[in-house]
């Protein structure tokens, strides 16, 4: 079967199964947030954590309980790395340094994963299931309570209060994520990744050197990396590697892994509002970015950026044989158009306009569908904006839901927006303004060099996780910037999306009239579409244009 065959036969899989798990898993996940009872076990952790699990709380007080979580969360992986070698199951390696240690806790506890040391050398078998795979199913964790909390404040009316943030956080993980990941792992292990807690094996390669390949509890990982839109690797070449990602079966399944949470969340957010064709809705806009995204990113790999690759009949550089073109471009528009950032490919190897769609594609803010709940909240930001733009063009008071969107919601929503480009762009300018930062970079001076900064921090800030590999960022200065970068634009978007919902909440719903937008056709639609590709293109065109346009044209 040729590649083009084999990648269209894969997309089309694809989206049969999320299409089949679309009603079933948004109306469970419904249920899990409406239920009025909680289980044994629940009522067990809520004790456990001292909470009182009836006692709904305002925005700030959830706001807060998401912070003290997520910080306890940071010290102590942070401590778990420092303290490796005193840990069992270290494999004999020493503790972790303590910037790397620190950037990897920022990275796992804002959802990023982004990894600047390669883990098989660095981490232990302790370290990978009980520190960072942990840390996978919490922090993915937190962002669908924060949607589901974003939910309740357009639902609710005359009130402050917008649940319970153990709870959401309590039942997200036993309801939803466990269950989903242990039957997701027994598919990857079905597959061929490798599971077990076995030490390094010493075997020669083809060209009869010696090589140490370490084994681990990797399908445990591999599955709650996707399935919470984390992306983190066992190994350094992450799903790539043929432990992690043997065939095209299992890199198939894992697409639909990262895609399946944050697909199905907007069938829970039309249940949640009562009004199914505005998860729809939202789907749509979702859906149409990543299809573009995909198809451009198919088309410049497949069509080759240069008379070598052309000569060679394929861009297949830094890409593995058994996916293909095909398989990688799906690989990569779906990994940045969430914020898993896990990769089968080297995107640095992509050519400049592939490479370049993927870094566009994180730069919408990831909401094609995006993170596992980030996704869902971003878009509903984005479409508080839309119906904004809208009522300015026709002279109305803009409503969303029901909802007046007043000055006081827009100042929320333009800080929400501004936020993350805020970071990008200034992290990227003091990398590219300091020596000492500039020497990491391979490709100094060139067009390369500089989208390599640029891609690092927009896979910071936007709490993606992924790549350019030309840019060695176990350094100083990277470890902390980027580790600053990822919990500031992981935090303060949570906060602005939660005091947004609660002004939503206090307020009372008006009626529909003959001049509200309808919210659920295909206008809005391609309103939404066009308010995310402007607003993220004009912010970033400028510097596109010195790093990946340029290189490309």
């Amino acid at each position: 079967m040729s590649d083009t065959a084999a990648g269209l036969l894969q997309a089309a899989l694809l989206l049969l199964l999320l299409a089949a798990a679309y009603r079933p898993l948004g109306g469970y996940l419904a249920r899990v947030y409406t239920a009025g009872r909680d289980t044994r076990v629940e009522r067990g952790a809520y004790k456990m954590l001292g909470v009182d699990a009836k006692a709904d709380q305002t925005w700030a007080v959830y706001a807060r309980s998401v912070l003290a979580f997520s910080v306890v969360g940071l010290v102590l992986l942070y401590l778990l790395q420092r303290l490796q070698a005193y840990l069992p199951l270290s494999l004999g390696l020493p503790g972790v340094g303590s910037g790397s240690a620190f950037n990897t806790a920022a990275s796992f506890v804002s959802n990023t994963n982004w990894q600047s040391y390669s883990p098989e050398a660095t981490m232990g078998h302790l370290i990978q299931f009980a520190g960072l795979a942990v840390q996978n199913f919490l922090s993915a964790a937190v962002g669908i309570a924060v949607a589901i909390a974003l939910i309740r404040g357009f639902s609710r009316s005359r009130t402050e209060r917008l649940g319970n943030f153990w709870v959401d956080l309590t039942r997200t993980v036993l309801r939803v994520l466990l269950p989903l990941a242990v039957v997701g792992g027994l598919v990857l292990v079905a597959t061929g990744v490798v599971q077990n807690f076995s030490g390094a094996h010493e075997v020669t390669t083809l060209t009869g050197q010696p090589q140490s390949v370490p084994g681990g509890p990797v399908a445990g990982q591999e599955v709650i990396k996707q399935l919470g839109t984390n992306g983190g690797g066992f190994y350094n070449a992450n799903s790539g590697h043929p432990f992690e990602n043997p065939n095209p079966v299992s890199n198939l399944f894992e697409i639909f892994l990262l895609l399946l949470i944050p697909v199905c969340l907007t069938r829970t957010f039309g249940l949640l509002v009562k009004d199914t064709r505005q998860g729809s809705a939202v789907l749509g806009v979702m859906a149409t970015l990543w299809a573009v995204f995909t198809i451009a990113a198919t088309a410049f790999e497949t069509r080759g950026g240069g008379s070598a690759t052309q000569a060679a009949g394929a861009a297949m550089e830094g890409k593995e044989t058994r996916f293909g073109e095909w398989a990688s471009a799906l690989f990569a528009a779906s990994t940045t158009g969430t914020s898993t950032g896990a990769v089968n490919a080297a995107h640095d190897s992509f050519t400049p306009l592939g490479g370049g769609t993927a870094l566009f594609h994180m730069m919408l803010g990831e909401v094609s569908p995006g993170g596992a709940g980030s996704g869902l909240y971003g878009m509903l930001v984005l479409a508080v904006l839309a119906v904004f733009v809208a009522g300015l063009m026709v002279g109305r008071t803009p409503e969303y839901l029901g909802k007046k969107v007043t000055a006081r919601e827009m100042k929320l929503v333009s800080l929400y927006i501004l936020t993350t480009p805020a970071l990008v762009l200034t992290g990227s300018a003091i990398a590219m303004g300091l020596a000492t930062a500039r020497a990491s970079i391979f490709n100094t001076g060139s067009p390369h060099g500089f989208t390599e900064v640029l891609y690092a921090f927009t896979s910071a800030g936007n709490n993606n996780g992924s790549a350019f590999g030309g840019l060695s960022a176990n350094v100083p200065f990277y470890n902390t910037a980027l580790g600053v970068v990822m919990l500031l634009g992981r935090f303060l978007p949570i906060l602005l999306v939660l005091a947004l919902a609660g002004s939503f909440a206090r307020q009372q719903p008006v009626p529909v009239t003959d001049g509200t937008l309808p919210t659920h056709r295909a206008l809005f639609v391609t309103l939404l579409v066009g308010v995310v590709l402007i607003v993220t293109g004009l912010t970033y065109f400028p510097a596109l244009t010195l790093g990946p346009l340029a290189e490309g044209l």
